[in-house]
């Protein structure tokens, strides 16, 4: 059964049905997959790779081997992911790491260009344009890929904010470069001096920055006021605007994928009616973009050119985990002292997933002659490190000591009464390691408005008295300002760490700031002077 090219003319509603046949298989091949990757811990993206796989040459017999579709379905796709991405992303989550965030998608991404650039040269024996390209086609982390493993890792505030801004960040800047570099590849264009290249790319990134933001607000504001009474065309009016930023970014010869992503951020922490239908609805848009992209992609693979691969991508993508990747987060993340064990963690969960594989279609689709084995070798790396790092996430999580005890999660719940009240509700477990336990709730000290309505404990639930004792595994629900919710967070992650004296007594796991550096240094000063001061006198 071939796969068409694209919309032509001729097309019948026979035609129609075959394909409508083969996407709903799909759709309910990729049910299936979620529950096993619940169950095994292999990220979803593999799974729909192989399903893209089954269905190819290598199995049902579809040719397909269209690159340009595959690219521009691929990046249709990105957009959705990456708006799904900054729609549900709090800005009180990455506030903190915005700055670390930007660095490692710039500074970093062109010292793991480096890194895997000269590993290419030297061990492949490839010239320094295909190298350079290689480099920059692997450098960039994959949003859909971290955004799905990292609901599933209680991660601290800062750290999950670091990858999530870096995944939503990293993609326009590589495919700047990767367009750039392959552009040197094609026969009868002069390349470009390097300054050039990268004044170019700075320029599309700031003013895609600021196009994406501008319409984020505007488009805020707008939806706000054509479709509030309605959820569900207000949801299809909330994702219209970061594709409408991605659109008018481009138009204009901008980064798109930056104004998408920050069009999205912007909107999506604009405190929107409908939460809970607009989250839903740019969740399962995400889902199916994801579903769609890696079986288009598993699609263009071809089993049989992929083993002799195998080895070449295992050397370069062993470069890339064990040197580049973290090369280019020690850079990055050092000057802002980030500790150790973080960087560890962040060059751990550097995946790489759908963004490097439709990257490696374009040098094909611009003209570069001989670089159609890139998307093999870049498919094939891809796969086997999805396969080592995806799954030993928790894992290695957990060995650094960078979990948090305590999770809290946000309940979409579709209640006008809550959005007129402009209140949130928030569901918080208590971990094996969490000094929560033993707490009573009311030495929660949760801030004003807040209070804990309900404990689910032991497959039963219970409204709590202010004596009652928290135990370990309890589940709260807990209702809040919206203005509070992050100060409930911050409340509840030091009692977890410092128990029912958070507040009293400084937290270790924290280091000192600048204010308790300089009392700690005048307690030293009137020590020697023979006048100690309190331990804790502001």
């Amino acid at each position: 059964m071939p796969f068409p090219p694209g919309l032509v003319d001729g097309y019948t509603l026979a035609d129609l049905t075959r394909w409508l046949l083969l996407g709903a298989l799909v759709v309910l091949l990729s049910l299936v997959a979620v529950r096993i990757s619940a169950r095994s811990g292999l990220p979803t993206m593999l799974l729909y790779l192989g399903i893209g796989l089954a269905f190819g040459d290598g199995g049902a017999g579809i040719a397909f081997d269209n690159a340009a579709l595959t690219q521009v379905l691929g990046y249709a796709a990105l957009i959705l992911i990456l708006a799904e991405g900054g729609l549900t992303t709090p800005w009180n989550g990455i506030r903190r790491a915005v700055f670390p965030a930007i660095v490692l998608s710039t500074v970093g991404v062109f010292v793991s260009i480096g890194v895997v650039a000269v590993a290419c040269h030297l061990v492949l024996g490839l010239t320094w344009p295909m190298a350079l390209l290689m480099g920059a086609i692997l450098s960039s982390t994959d949003a859909a890929a971290v955004f799905s493993v990292l609901r599933d890792v209680p991660l601290p505030t800062r750290l999950r904010g670091i990858l999530e801004a870096e995944s939503g960040f990293n993609d326009a800047p590589v495919v700047i470069i990767t367009t750039a570099f392959a552009l040197q590849l094609v026969e009868n264009d002069a390349p470009d001096p390097a300054w050039q290249l990268a004044l170019l790319a700075l320029v599309e990134l700031g003013v895609g920055a600021v196009v994406g933001i501008a319409i984020g607000w505007l488009g805020g504001k707008g939806v706000r006021l054509l479709a509030r009474g309605a959820s569900g065309i207000f949801a299809i009016g909330v994702i219209a605007v970061p594709v409408l930023g991605y659109a008018v970014a481009a138009t204009v010869h901008a980064s798109g994928f930056i104004a998408a992503y920050l069009a999205a951020l912007v909107l999506g922490n604009m405190r929107l009616p409908h939460r809970a239908a607009v989250n839903g609805f740019v969740q399962a848009l995400g889902t199916i973009a994801q579903v769609g992209l890696f079986f288009l992609l598993g699609l263009l693979a071809s089993p049989s050119r992929l083993p002799v691969e195998a080895w070449p991508a295992l050397l370069i993508g062993l470069v890339l985990l064990v040197v580049a990747r973290p090369l280019s987060v020690a850079a990055s993340l050092t000057p802002f002292r980030v500790p150790w064990r973080d960087q560890l963690f962040v060059s751990w969960a550097g995946l790489r997933g759908a963004v490097p594989v439709v990257l490696a279609t374009v040098p094909a689709t611009l003209g570069a002659t001989g670089t159609r084995w890139i998307f093999d070798f870049v498919f094939v790396l891809v796969l086997i490190y999805t396969v080592v790092q995806g799954p030993s996430l928790p894992w290695v999580a957990r060995k650094l000591g960078v979990v948090e005890s305590v999770t809290q999660v946000p309940l979409e719940v579709e209640t006008t009464a809550l959005d007129r009240m402009n209140a949130e509700v928030v569901m918080v477990s208590i971990g094996p390691d969490s000094k929560l336990a033993g707490v009573e709730v009311f030495e929660l000290r949760l801030p004003p408005g807040a209070n804990v309505t309900l404990v689910l404990r032991e497959g039963g639930s219970f409204v709590p008295e202010l004596e009652t004792r928290l135990r370990t595994g309890d589940e709260l629900l807990i209702v809040s300002p919206s203005d509070a919710v992050e100060a409930v967070h911050e409340r509840l992650v030091a009692v977890s760490r410092a128990g029912r004296l958070a507040g009293w007594v400084p937290d270790p796991s924290e280091p000192p700031s600048r204010a308790d550096r300089a009392k700690a240094k005048a307690r030293r000063i009137a020590h020697k002077a023979g006048s100690v001061l309190p331990p804790h006198s502001s």
